[in-house]
């Protein structure tokens, strides 16, 4: 016998994507900086009552095995490939939220910021004053209070020369670390699916207890922040029967 301490470890290895297509050559995946992990194996009961209070016979039913893991580190490409299982490109999707600001100059009344890392403006997110007023965006000719926006270069009034906007947006770039998916609305019974393996090491020198569960699928994703301490995202999972009908595999060093 043994004590479990500390957080324990999950890998996954993703096994078909959303379309049930087989990833033939999978690579696994470490939730980082993992906070904690539940797995919990449950059954329906079912009872025979006979004249007499208790149960003269109680059988199985249906079972379940379901699992949770929070973890400290975000990773895109391993909450897509396990809840979404769709293609992601290796390109960055980013908004820049303006907190220098810059002075709209003379003629032509214009400021076109730089994105950060050669990136491409793709959308405007709004821009506000000195004063943290909201200007109004129109299609074209602003007047006080107002700018208009053509492929990332933003006209304001003359009226406006010499204040500082604060101009936020969104841009776009190539990356060689960052991936962006643009997800599509597929058929329902479209499941990804991906192994987890599960390590609860003990709090003496190899002692563990491990479970890979052969089959799972994502059945929710909630990703939250706070405004004085770490987001941590939560996935959770139902583990099913492989091909093979098995369902999992249990390991322990004591």
């Amino acid at each position: 016998m043994g004590n479990m301490f500390g957080s324990g470890r999950l890998w996954a290895i993703p096994t078909s994507d959303y379309l049930g297509n087989t990833i033939t050559v999978p690579t696994p995946v470490q939730f980082g900086s993992l906070q904690d992990i539940s797995v919990d194996f449950g059954f329906d009961v079912k009872k025979l009552y006979g004249t007499r209070q208790f149960a003269d016979a109680i059988a199985r039913g249906k079972g379940t095995i379901q699992g949770k893991a929070s973890l400290g580190k975000i990773n895109g490409g391993l909450l897509n490939t396990l809840f979404f299982g769709q293609p992601m490109s290796s390109s960055i999707l980013n908004g820049y939220n303006d907190i220098t600001g810059a002075v709209v100059p003379g003629t032509p009344f214009t400021i076109t910021p730089t994105p950060p890392g050669s990136g491409v403006w793709s959308e405007d997110l709004g821009v506000t004053n000195a004063a943290g007023l909201t200007l109004t965006r129109v299609a074209s000719g602003p007047t006080t209070g107002q700018y208009s926006v053509t492929a990332g270069a933003y006209l304001f009034a003359a009226a406006d020369t010499g204040i500082t906007m604060y101009i936020n947006y969104q841009y776009t770039g190539t990356s060689t670390t960052a991936s962006t998916a643009t997800l599509t609305n597929p058929a329902m019974g479209s499941t990804p699916t991906f192994q987890a393996e599960i390590l609860f090491p003990g709090s003496a020198g190899g002692i563990y207890t491990g479970f890979t569960l052969l089959n799972c699928t994502s059945t929710k994703l909630a990703v939250a922040s706070k405004l004085d301490d770490f987001g941590i995202p939560n996935l959770s999972f139902e583990a099913s029967a492989n091909t093979a009908g098995q369902i999992i595999k249990m390991s322990t060093s004591n």
